[in-house]
């Protein structure tokens, strides 16, 4: 079996060295030196997440809800290659399967952790849950800061983005939304 090395390759350094000359920077510094390669090394942890397996299991327990709230997450925005993190919430209402709790944390990393946007990774959680469990309702609420907002450009720090996605029961059913609404807002 071929293993591929997650060592940064040197043309791949020297197009961050290249950057770090177009800051200004001296890349052969001291402090510099290695930051092509740690950076490179960044990117990869940052845009990389683990396989695994969304194993469900039978429904003992009725149909009442399942809420898991303040799962952090960091991911990089796709339009400036910049963090942006915050707390993610979920909750489905299960029919004949569940799914393990700490896979519910787990999909919101699989969904963050690439360049992506705060709407899409809502949207896709919400949607492999749905369509995984085949399930009476799933909600996504997701709370972010964005470096890009913040560090440039309009310069807000400390505003935060929230985004949602209801479907099936909390979409349709206002006292199911409203119950998780609450729910996630403690």
């Amino acid at each position: 079996m071929e293993t591929v090395s997650t060592e940064p390759q040197a043309s791949e350094c020297s197009l961050i060295a290249h950057v770090l000359e177009f800051v200004g920077e001296n890349p052969e510094r001291e402090g510099l030196k290695e930051t092509p390669k740690r950076y490179l090394k960044f990117l990869k942890e940052v845009t990389s997440c683990p396989e695994f397996n969304l194993t469900t299991f039978e429904n003992e327990g009725g149909e009442d809800m399942i809420v898991q709230t303040d799962i952090p997450f960091y991911s990089l925005c796709e339009h400036h290659m910049v963090p942006f993190f915050g707390t993610a919430c979920v909750a489905y209402l299960p029919k004949k399967r569940i799914v393990g709790l700490s896979k519910l944390a787990r999909i919101v990393e699989k969904y963050s952790r690439k360049l992506q946007n705060q709407e899409r990774i809502t949207f896709q959680i919400a949607e492999e849950l749905s369509e995984t469990l085949d399930c009476g309702g799933v909600a996504v609420v997701m709370k972010a800061r964005h470096l890009c907002m913040e560090m440039r450009g309009v310069r807000k720090a400390g505003a935060t983005t929230t985004t949602s996605r209801m479907v099936g029961a909390f979409l349709d059913d206002p006292s199911a939304k409203s119950e998780v609404l609450k729910l996630f807002h403690g």
